[in-house]
């Protein structure tokens, strides 16, 4: 089901603020800075070893991100996990008896399918599960398959 962590969503104020301690103090990879207007989000990427932190800036006062921050202030917001077929893991995720936020996948950053688990069916941690789309997975499979040998 879970393959692995594939990122950390952090709730953040503003990244113009926040980008810069990311990658000037910590060193961090910054990777990309996307919109997802549907979310009413934007998010600066940074990787660090083989995860992904996630810094979620909401551009409306509607924003899910929006009302995060008014609740709690800026943090972690969420845990994503990656699977390989998330319409299989969701499907299985209810028989289990979890709560979903999502019952079926939406696009998220990158283009991942995306779906969220609710807080009270993971002791009070949002879960997201993400899976990547089918031309990043096409490429990871041709960069981890070993070069051929022989004549």
């Amino acid at each position: 089901m879970i393959e692995k962590i594939d990122h950390l969503g952090i709730a953040v104020e503003s990244l113009e603020e926040s980008i810069p301690v990311f990658r000037d103090i910590l060193g961090l990879e910054l990777v990309d800075i996307e919109e997802i207007a549907e979310q009413k989000v934007r998010i600066a990427k940074f990787r660090v070893g083989g995860i992904e932190l996630e810094l979620l800036e909401p551009t409306s006062p509607e924003s899910p991100i929006a009302k995060f921050l008014l609740k709690r202030g800026q943090g972690i917001h969420h845990i994503a996990y990656a699977v390989d077929n998330i319409e299989e893991n969701i499907v299985e995720l209810i028989e289990k008896g979890a709560r979903m936020i999502d019952n079926c996948p939406r696009t998220g950053a990158g283009g991942k399918k995306i779906a969220f688990i609710h807080p009270k069916s993971t002791a009070k941690i949002l879960t997201e599960i993400c899976e990547e789309p089918d031309d990043n997975r096409r490429k990871t499979a041709r960069s981890e398959t070993p070069p051929r040998q022989g004549p």
